[in-house]
């Protein structure tokens, strides 16, 4: 069974910097490309930042680009987000994803129906 479990989140000031972890039960984890998703308060849920299974790529969504960094750790099976700069609009809750598309991927990184596991999610505030 695949778990996704997401930490780091918290209170933090505008100006300030988070790094969020996600740790990944998964045994081929090397093969799955992960996705970092979050959903604001009535709103939809939104990309935020991919990487490729190989860590060769990444993808960012342009309201956290130069800001936001993603990384993985195939040896811990984590993937990370750095969150430096953080504005009062990146208030949301954070969730990892792991996809197991490969060709597709740069492609549809950014639609969350490409995602086959989902963490529980991680809670970011950011006050003005």
């Amino acid at each position: 069974q695949v778990q996704l479990v997401e930490s780091g989140g918290g209170l933090v000031q505008a100006g300030d910097s988070l790094r969020l972890s996600c740790a990944a039960s998964i045994r081929t984890y090397n093969t799955y490309s992960m996705g970092w998703f979050r959903q604001a308060p009535g709103k939809e849920r939104e990309f935020v930042a991919a990487i490729k299974w190989s860590g060769t790529n990444t993808y960012y969504a342009d309201s956290v680009k130069g800001r936001f960094t993603i990384s993985r750790d195939n040896t811990k099976n984590t993937v990370y987000l750095q969150m430096n700069n953080l504005k009062p609009e990146d208030t949301a809750v954070y969730y990892c994803a792991a996809s197991l598309t490969q060709a597709l991927f740069s492609s549809y990184y950014f639609r969350s129906n490409i995602y086959d596991y989902w963490g529980q999610g991680t809670q970011v505030t950011v006050s003005s």
